[in-house]
């Protein structure tokens, strides 16, 4: 893989860890917490069928992992446990991540507390908290290598863990196509509460494989039991969950990130017989099933030639364009055509040493420490003031800090969690590394800096990428790991945000066409 392909293989890779599966991974990634009424929730509750559901992770027709769901009654409340292990094939190498969470509901449904634990190749994370009635969501984070971090969140009233919103509109009352249930949601890193709304897009009926039995001759596990389900298909407006849903709540088969698809099935056909060709495939010598990053590519419709753009035109069809970052900085919306021009940067017009008070407070958001962007670390802080020197123009430690990141990080396909302070202890990794280094040192000396996530063309398709967006008198893209000071316009931005708004680009997989107008150098 070249270094730009290198760069743009990490934008997919926490997707398909962390979106993959799990109701805790929901609180860890879009931190947003579905607030149903409680008399609803209650009402639900009483027909949730405890037990265990079974399902075979598949990418592109190849089954390679698997997941499960278990619930149970305990003594003070409803428990629910989700499980997922697959080996995912990223820039010609087999990655093994997981993820388990444990969440405690009250018997109506709301959120008590919740343990999630993920694991990849390069970091284990784990994320822990509990509800205070029904107005304080207390959590914290643990990274290794730096202290946990702690939050406290409002909410209004009992709150509902997202992967379980599904649930509760097929227990609340029996689903009816063509209508949208909105559930009110408060996301605590926008610091803002919005609906969330599911809509019920059809019903049908699915054959499930409920036992089985094993084959001596093909050694190998084969349906003994079949069972007919009807179900319903529930899908995010804004994306997230995109499923069919049984009258019980539970889901019979689910699209996710990459190409990954959720199908229930018996224990024994969905782990055994993953593991039965997994060693087999291993044995053979077999290659990776397709990659990732291949299989979430969009076609440009036209050959380009070599990057790096002045302006680029394209005209984005198959899905609304409705609630993503399209328009601004150096974006143009008309319609569904996208016009993007490289900025041409001048000196700016502030100085970091003479920042007004009006400045500070417009963009609080966009300086202040986050979890897993620790901009106010003291080895962040350091490194910031060392690479900034005695500069103090905006635009001069703008591109000084951007050389620095490229010059110093290595090119390397990364699976973890992108954490900004490890990143700039092992000094490698792609995109995500890149851009979450990058903004944690401008924010350390007080420039203004945000992840900005979309896609960006390289010989012929658009692949999923992330990079920072700086403030000099209007936000600004720039790329540390391409070394573009600005960026090109080759890079369509479509959210900004961490990965919480990252989840909102896994409505344009499979979706999204695009048909490029003209470029021009």
């Amino acid at each position: 893989m070249t270094r730009r392909g290198h760069g743009r293989a990490r934008a997919l890779a926490a997707l398909a860890l962390l979106l993959a599966w799990g109701g805790g991974m929901a609180l860890l990634v879009r931190r947003e917490f579905f607030q149903g009424r409680a008399q609803r929730l209650a009402e639900a509750a009483m027909r949730l069928n405890p037990g265990a559901t079974f399902y075979a992770v598949e990418q592109s027709g190849t089954r390679i992992g698997f997941a499960s769901t278990t619930i149970d009654t305990v003594a003070n409340g409803i428990e629910v446990t989700d499980y997922f292990v697959a080996d995912l094939p990223l820039a010609g190498r087999v990655h093994r991540a997981s993820a388990r969470s444990v969440v405690l509901l009250s018997r109506a449904l709301a959120l008590r507390t919740f343990d999630v634990q993920a694991e990849a190749a390069e970091t284990p994370l784990r994320v822990v908290g509990r509800t205070e009635g029904d107005s304080v969501v207390i959590f914290a984070m643990d990274v290794p290598g730096q202290p946990a971090d702690t939050q406290r969140v409002a909410v209004r009233g009992p709150v509902l863990v997202p992967t379980l919103a599904p649930l509760a509109v097929a227990l609340g009352e029996t689903p009816e196509t063509g209508k949208t249930y909105r559930v009110p949601t408060f996301d605590p890193q926008q610091m803002q509460s919005r609906d969330v709304a599911l809509r019920v897009t059809a019903e049908s009926l699915f054959v499930v494989d409920d036992s089985a039995q094993f084959d001596t001759a093909a050694k190998v596990w084969t349906s003994a039991l079949r069972d007919t389900v009807r179900a319903w298909h529930v899908e995010g407006e804004s994306g997230g969950f995109d499923g069919w849903v049984d009258a019980q709540g539970r889901v019979v088969v689910a699209r996710q990130a990459a190409g990954i698809t959720i199908r229930r099935m018996a224990y024994e056909l969905a782990f055994e017989n993953w593991r039965i060709a997994r060693d087999a495939a291993a044995a053979a010598g077999a290659g990776p099933a397709r990659d990732i990053i291949e299989a979430t590519a969009i076609s440009a419709g036209v050959s380009l030639g070599a990057s790096s753009f002045a302006r680029l035109r394209v005209r984005l069809t198959g899905v609304p364009l409705a609630g993503y970052d399209l328009a601004g900085g150096s974006q143009l919306l008309r319609g569904d055509t996208l016009i993007v021009t490289r900025r041409t940067l001048a000196a700016s017009s502030y100085s970091l040493a003479t920042r007004a008070s009006d400045f500070l407070a417009r963009f609080r958001p966009e300086l202040a420490a986050e979890p897993l962007l620790q901009s106010n670390d003291i080895a962040i802080v350091q490194k910031a003031i060392a690479i900034a020197g005695l500069e103090r123009d905006a635009r001069r430690v703008a591109e000084k800090l951007n050389r620095w990141v490229h010059d110093s990080l290595a090119k390397e396909v990364t699976f973890s969690v992108p954490n900004a302070l490890q990143v700039l202890r092992t000094r490698r990794g792609d995109c995500n590394e890149h851009t979450q280094l990058y903004v944690a040192l401008a924010r350390a000396v007080g420039l203004p800096a945000r992840v900005a996530t979309g896609l960006a063309y390289v010989r012929g398709k658009f692949y999923y990428h992330a990079w920072p967006e700086v403030w000099l008198d209007d936000w600004v893209p720039v790329d540390p790991t391409f070394g573009q000071f600005p960026a090109d316009a080759a890079h369509l931005r479509f959210v900004v945000g961490g990965l919480s708004r990252q989840a909102e680009l896994l409505r344009l997989i499979g979706n999204l066409e695009i048909q490029t107008v003209d470029g021009g150098r």
